[in-house]
């Protein structure tokens, strides 16, 4: 593989300031690829972001948008068709979510998961598509909660469930348009996110690390790596996949 693989490539990331999405913008930038990095709360996260991506020879843009509006989400595609003209790589990244346990989930709850987590998903894979005129590459992101029961997890869960079976059409349906879409779904990664959920945390760390094969969390570079080599012509038949980065966690009976 050549040093700069992404090299005159342009890629987005949504919640592309921290933890797996900041890993997964500097390693794009390390490959060569001009970044567009989607924030909305930290700024500073941001900025800081993108001077770590100079400091790696490439270049890109920041934008805020809460991509769970979708109204914002357009203008920040709007934004990018006026830039730049096309795009290669989108990654789906930004995720949000209200921790709680089945009798605790309203409409509030639920409908923040599935904006923020689906639909802004669907919805800026067709804008993406549009705009991948010499083919390109989708990546989103997921975890085991998707497919098992995680305390605290139950509407991010489904969320992250409806993501990963919305990969599948897109996948199918891009395909001629030549857009590979892939989902990497992490098992525990050791971010400030996850502690978010501290239920979940805390049943699960001590656990996770008796489990897992490897003996440790994983980090945001270990999921960083196998999303970019999703976008790279190595990965260029592989599609409707969701590749699982859990250190041999779930392989464990």
């Amino acid at each position: 593989m050549a040093n700069k693989p992404f090299e005159g490539k342009i890629a987005l990331v949504t919640g592309g300031t921290r933890g797996i999405g900041r890993a997964v913008t500097l390693r794009l930038a390390e490959m060569g690829a001009t970044v567009i990095i989607n924030f909305f709360e930290n700024r500073t996260a941001a900025e800081d972001t993108m001077e770590e991506v100079r400091k790696r020879g490439s270049d890109g843009m920041l934008f805020r948008a809460n991509v769970g509006n979708h109204q914002q989400l357009h203008k920040m595609f709007d934004a990018i068709e006026e830039k730049y003209g096309i795009l290669h790589i989108f990654i789906s990244n930004a995720a949000l979510g209200i921790p709680g346990e089945i009798d605790e989930v309203d409409d509030k709850i639920w409908d923040l998961a599935m904006d923020v987590n689906a639909k802004a998903f669907l919805y800026g894979s067709q804008r993406a598509s549009k705009l991948m005129r010499e083919g390109g590459s989708i990546v989103t992101l997921s975890s085991l909660g998707a497919q098992s029961y995680l305390p605290g997890y139950s509407s991010i869960g489904v969320s992250k469930a409806a993501l990963e079976t919305l990969v599948r059409y897109i996948a199918v349906e891009y395909s001629r348009k030549n857009i590979t879409c892939n989902v990497v779904s992490g098992g525990m990664i050791d971010t400030d996110a996850l502690k978010k959920f501290p239920a979940m945390y805390k049943t699960l760390h001590d656990e996770t690390m008796r489990k897992t094969p490897m003996g440790r969390l994983g980090t945001p570079e270990d999921v960083a790596g196998v999303v970019c080599f999703l976008c790279t012509p190595d990965a260029k038949f592989v599609t409707g996949q969701t590749l699982i980065v859990d250190g041999g966690y779930s392989a464990v009976c």
